[in-house]
């Protein structure tokens, strides 16, 4: 077996048919998000692009796609895009099984991924406690650019 066979990840296709299979599960995949590029070796992901393969519940399938910044309330992006929507750079990603609760989609992106990998099992001992952590949000001025959630102007169907 390869190291992607014994990962626990799941190719796009898989994990739909994973929550077909399974309509109480979903499955969902995590991109981190990087400012402008430098040569700067210690530069750090700001944000993550969520998505999240869920049951429709009349035995199809939908993606959750959520965007935003690491610590902040305001979102970039929190859109449902139906199977003929799901961009190829998004069924290039491998997926990880777990839970969804429709109230973790509201919060703080890196508190969302948490969840997930708490309901899948699969979170790392070295992973800080985001949900524990007191909020402080990015302010009213805070302004968070379209180019961030991966795309121009347009808004995804």
């Amino acid at each position: 077996m390869t190291t992607e066979e014994q990962d626990g990840r799941m190719s796009f296709e898989q994990a739909v048919h994973y929550v077909q299979n399974n309509a109480r599960r979903a499955a969902f995949a995590a991109a981190p998000v990087f400012g402008e590029r430098s040569e700067d070796e210690e530069q750090r992901a700001e944000g993550a692009r969520v998505f999240i393969i869920q049951a429709d519940g009349t035995g199809g399938w939908r993606v959750c796609f959520v965007a935003g910044p690491f610590f902040a309330t305001a979102f970039a992006a929190n859109e449902t895009m139906m199977p003929a929507d799901v961009p190829d750079s998004v069924k290039a990603l491998r997926f990880m099984p777990t839970q969804v609760e429709e109230e973790w989609l509201v919060g703080q992106v890196q508190v969302l991924i948490q969840k997930l990998m708490q309901a899948g099992g699969t979170l790392p001992v070295a992973m800080p406690d985001y949900a524990g952590a007191p909020g402080i949000g990015a302010g009213p001025e805070a302004v968070f650019p379209v180019s961030f959630i991966g795309r121009g102007s347009e808004r995804a169907q």
